[in-house]
């Protein structure tokens, strides 16, 4: 029974490390977690892009109360 599940198990990881499919896509999600990564650090930066943003976005509002008065 062991034995049965370590050769499955071991032909399975071999018939993994020898199929080149799915290398593109691993290679895209490397990318991918690379960049939330980054996003996440440019956002919870303290008093960076969000605080800025923020301020635009309510400058924004104001003048547009502003302008329809």
């Amino acid at each position: 029974m062991m034995t049965e599940l370590y050769v499955k198990a071991t032909n399975f990881l071999t018939g993994l490390k020898d199929d080149n499919r799915g290398v593109t896509a691993i290679e895209y999600g490397l990318i991918a977690v690379a960049m939330a990564v980054l996003l996440a650090a440019v956002l919870t930066a303290d008093g960076g892009f969000v605080e800025n943003l923020r301020t635009a976005f309510g400058t924004v509002a104001t003048n547009i109360t502003n302008a329809s008065s």
